[in-house]
């Protein structure tokens, strides 16, 4: 991690490593900066935001145009309902009758789910032009706009449509999370708590100790620096992962502890769950599965849930749902033929794979976190 530019605007530059490195950029202010981190070459971009978000994405727009590129708007629909075929093909046809060529860009302004499209339609047009991620939501800046994977769902399941893109840079302006829900924000720490669970335990002492400041009474301004220090801490355990694997051969399955369980809520729920909020049962989940196969003792699983519990995040799913459930891990992306696959922990911060675990065990870690 590095330190920014001085003056009022602070960065901390996080380097990406790979075939193809890139900066993630985070500080207060660093939006300003997006329009000149568009490519030298682009003289068309795409800038694709959602609704809520018309305001700052005509900002930008004009801001992009000032260094003489031409900007053309496509306005998605929010969060997961913007992650369909028929968006996506809108954004083609959009791309197509304005004429973009293969030197051309994409922005994607928004949440996680917006950068997912965002990349997507980078990915996917003319086999892959540059993007910039410009995230606005704390999931966005700590998880999905970084790294690479783009993709779209359907109805048989999250992100099953997708390709690996990795951005030509990121931009994490802090000073958005303020407009956020509480609720969204402590949604967007899950994959926070998640780095630390998996690698930097100094996250787990971070929140531990600052939970309070993150209550339902929070201040904004006196949460910032705790927030800052926990995103670039963050970003650094994904930027070191992705870094050395970037398309999920082996180390960046461990970026996935608590998802394949997560995923399934969310399509058994019809994605009416936060993502943050899944993974947080995830998490449970995938400790309780470790306490089983003998990864973890009692204390470490009560730890997760102290943890997330203590966030506002859930850390139970009702009772009666395990068919359903089962039915949707079966077909989650990280299914190799018929054999589950979960990433568990022996001990926090040692990761590890199992595949196709006893039944029983499986069922056995959904009654433990069932009420």
């Amino acid at each position: 991690m590095g330190g920014g530019t001085g003056g009022e605007m602070s960065e901390t530059v996080i380097r990406v490593e790979g075939m193809r490195p890139y900066n993630v950029t985070i500080g207060r202010g660093v939006s300003s900066l997006v329009a000149g981190a568009v490519p030298e070459r682009a003289e068309r971009v795409l800038l694709v935001h959602s609704a809520p978000l018309n305001d700052p994405a005509v900002r930008l727009r004009a801001e992009i145009e000032g260094t003489g590129r031409s900007v053309l708007m496509a306005e998605v629909p929010d969060a997961e309902a913007g992650k369909t075929s028929e968006v996506l093909a809108g954004c083609w046809s959009s791309l197509g009758k304005a004429g973009f060529t293969r030197s051309d860009a994409v922005v994607g302004l928004g949440g996680g789910a917006i950068t997912d499209l965002a990349g997507f339609v980078a990915a996917s047009w003319l086999r892959g032009v540059p993007v910039v991620q410009v995230p606005t939501t704390l999931l966005g800046m700590v998880d999905a706009a970084i790294g690479g994977k783009t993709g779209i769902n359907t109805a048989e399941g999250k992100n099953l449509v997708g390709a690996f893109h990795v951005p030509s840079s990121v931009w994490c302006d802090t000073e958005r999370l303020r407009t956020l829900p509480r609720d969204e924000l402590v949604a967007g720490l899950a994959e926070v708590v998640k780095a630390g669970f998996i690698r930097d335990q100094s996250i787990l002492e971070i929140v531990e100790d600052k939970t309070a400041s993150l209550d339902e009474t929070f201040d904004f301004d006196a949460a910032l620096p705790v927030l800052e220090d926990l995103i670039a801490r963050a970003v650094q355990v994904k930027a070191d992962v992705v870094g050395v694997d970037p398309t999920e051969v082996f180390l960046r399955e461990i970026l996935n502890y608590g998802h394949t369980f997560g995923h399934a809520i969310e399509q058994v729920e019809g994605y009416s769950w936060r993502h943050g909020a899944a993974v947080s049962v995830g998490m449970v989940y995938a400790a309780e599965l470790s306490r089983l196969t003998g990864g973890l003792s009692e204390a470490e699983v009560k730890r997760h849930r102290a943890i997330l519990g203590g966030l506002g995040l859930p850390i139970t799913y009702p009772a009666g749902r395990w068919e359903a459930l089962l039915d949707a891990m079966q077909r989650d992306k990280k299914t190799r033929g018929s054999l589950l696959r979960f990433v568990v922990l022996e001990g926090i911060g040692n990761p590890v794979r199992i595949e196709g675990p006893d039944a029983g065990l499986l069922k056995g870690a959904y009654d433990a976190i069932s009420e």
